[in-house]
Formats: structure tokens, sequence, C-alpha cells
């Protein structure tokens, strides 16, 4: 039988029956928050968002395509307290000159879209931030692309996946991974970015 070719001023001279259409693989979205505490630690209630992190990263092997980072400054307790300054290595200057969570959003929210199309889902490492982020939304208001795709706790995840009698911090889950963590640890995007490299051992490869 005779092959079909393409011919016009813009069509380029290939047999039509070579042309096959490869579906796009999807993203992944890893999300980590840094956010006000004290020794001892704070009810979630009593916490606000001081630092955004988000990869966006290809399902196949976390590679990361994206990523977005901002400081948030916050409200009810603008004053961070020493050890939140020590653990997260966030300064006062930092969140003092950084905008609130309503123009944070928003900046975030216009970065997302130009991913959503491809994005499968997003992911954490448990499930703190997510109770976060959604408990902000309703404080201030708040709508999010989030909310229509599905959440993975990967925390969760890693330790159904490996049959752990409990679920182990990111750092113990980077070693039992033979990885190490890369970085400044407790810093948002630091910490999504190696999350990240867990998920492909965690989440079944779309093709």
């Amino acid at each position: 039988p005779s092959t079909a070719v393409c011919r016009g001023p813009e069509a380029p001279p290939y047999s039509a029956r070579t042309l096959v259409w490869i579906a796009p693989m999807p993203h992944w979205l890893v999300i980590d928050l840094e956010a006000t505490t004290a020794e001892g630690g704070w009810p979630l209630e009593e916490m606000e968002i001081i630092e955004i992190g988000a990869t966006l990263v290809a399902a196949a092997d976390a590679r990361e395509l994206d990523h977005f980072q901002r400081f948030v400054r916050p409200v009810r307790r603008p004053l961070l307290t020493h050890f939140c300054r020590d653990l997260t290595h966030i300064s006062q200057a930092n969140v003092d000159g950084a905008a609130h969570l309503n123009t944070v959003w928003e900046a975030f929210e216009r970065w997302l879209a130009q991913h959503r199309p491809r994005l499968a889902g997003w992911a954490s490492w448990g499930d703190y931030d997510r109770r976060q982020l959604e408990q902000e939304w309703r404080q201030h208001g708040l709508t999010s692309q989030l909310s229509e795709v599905p959440h993975v706790n990967l925390k969760q995840r890693f330790g159904e996946v490996r049959q752990l009698p409990r679920p182990v911090g990111l750092n113990a889950a980077l070693q039992l991974a033979g990885m190490s963590f890369q970085g400044q640890q407790h810093r948002a995007l630091e910490d999504a970015r190696n999350t990240a490299r867990l998920l492909p051992l965690v989440l079944p490869v779309e093709h």
C-alpha cells in the first residue's frame, strides 16, 4: 500500500503514517513551609508561614523543572523567636522585608498557573504543610489551584513502601535510600528539593 505524505507550504515532507503523538509526562510539585514557632513548639493555630519553598519536578526522575521561594511577613507575631531564627536560619530582616501572605500567595498562584495543565498532584513530607496552608487559606480568604489536584503525604507513603514500623523523618528516609541531605536543613526550598529526591522511590511512574 502507498504511504500518505504531507505536502503544502506549512507541512514538512514526512510520511503522515510516521506521526506519533506522545503524551507529556506528568509533573509533581513538592512544597515545604517554614513557620513561626518557639522551643517546645506551638499549636498549629498559632503558627504562621514565614517561608514557602516549592520545586516542580518531572515525575519519572524528580528532575527539577522550576522552583518558587519567598519569605512571608507574619502578622500576629511579627518578631521571630530566637529558637525560630536558629532553627530555620531565617533572620528578622528576611521577614521584615517580605510581603504578607496575601501578596506572596498571589505571586505563587501566578507561578503555578503556567504549570497547572501538566500537574499530577502535590506532595509534602508529612501532613503539616497541607494543614498549615489550608488553615491560612481560610484565615485570609484565599483560594488555590492546589485544591484541584491530589495531595500525597510522602512521609506516610515512604513508610508504607518500605514497610517501616513507624514513619521516619526526612533525614532518616534519605539515609535509608542511600542518600544524604543536600544544603541547609529547615529552609523551605532546600527541604522541598530533598523531599523531591525521594519521589521516584515512593510514587509509581505514570506513562
